[in-house]
């Protein structure tokens, strides 16, 4: 099964994808049509998105009401608390650059790891 990870944000879009059990950043998207061609192009199955709290989540559910009217997929959520920092901190470690934003790609894919390690147990 193809998973798509996201993390969402208002002005760009981290995505991830697994095709096993881990998971891989991919990059950054700034638009659902982007999304619909990777999609497409990794035959994904199901999409998990970063879900937060307050405002940001009702953001969120609105992104995804038109990302599965566009797609066709379904849809979970996964709890996104602090993946960004997160990304972060794991990008220095190994060593990353943080240049170009690319933590939101991490961040996606921290949140696709939590979900598959999630199903695993």
């Amino acid at each position: 099964m193809n998973l798509l990870g996201i993390d969402f944000g208002e002005k760009k879009i981290g995505i991830a994808l697994a095709t096993g059990p881990l998971s891989e950043p991919i990059g950054i998207v700034k638009n659902l049509r982007e999304i619909l061609t990777i999609c497409q192009k990794y035959e994904v199955d199901k999409i998990i998105v970063g879900i937060s709290e307050g405002e940001m989540a009702k953001k969120q559910k609105r992104f995804v009401q038109e990302l599965v009217e566009l797609t066709g997929l379904p849809v979970e959520f996964q709890d996104e608390t602090l993946t960004t920092s997160e990304a972060i901190i794991k990008m220095k470690q190994a060593g990353k650059k943080i240049k170009g934003r690319n933590e939101d790609a991490f961040a996606a894919a921290l949140i696709l790891q939590d979900y598959l390690d999630k199903i695993k147990r």
